[in-house]
């Protein structure tokens, strides 16, 4: 699996975003992730699904994906096109709920004071940095395990067992 990606940085420089602020329980009528992209973080930003491309980032800072246990929020970021969320801290069932379906929660402590909305990113997980190619700034993140990967590419935890 591919261990570099670029995107662009939605930043929310708010700890404590949770799941329902990701995809609020309203929205969880119905399970296909194409579905919930259309509502992904809209109570904290209603042009977000109308700003977010195809593989960008959120930016967020500690205890990101509190709150209810969903694997929702999870599938609403992934089918908004989300590829990774960089954070200072995650929450620690969203944190499983990401390595389990194969979804990349990244931690650093440095980047959320330091990215701008916009800035194109480079991440490279299995160095742990973060490059801001607008600035050429180089920051430290966590690096992902190689277990992570193979999970993402077979789909999934269900599917890797």
């Amino acid at each position: 699996m591919q261990k570099i990606f670029t995107g662009k940085a939605h930043v929310y420089n708010k700890n404590n975003i949770n799941t329902d602020e990701i995809i609020p329980a309203r929205r969880m009528n119905i399970h296909e992730e194409a579905h919930l992209a259309k509502f992904a973080m809209e109570d904290l930003d209603k042009d977000f699904i109308n700003k977010v491309q195809d593989g960008d980032f959120i930016i967020a800072g500690e205890n990101f994906g509190c709150g209810s246990s969903r694997e929702h929020a999870i599938w609403a970021l992934r089918g908004a096109g989300i590829k990774a969320v960089i954070a200072k801290s995650f929450a620690r069932i969203f944190y499983r709920n990401a390595v389990n379906n194969g979804f990349l929660a990244i931690e650093s402590a440095e980047v959320v004071d330091k990215i701008s909305n916009s800035d194109e990113l480079e991440i490279n997980t299995e160095k742990g940095e973060v490059k801001n190619l607008n600035t050429g700034d180089v920051f430290s993140a966590q690096q992902i395990p190689d277990f992570v990967f193979e999970i993402a590419e077979k789909g999934g935890l269900l599917n890797t067992i």
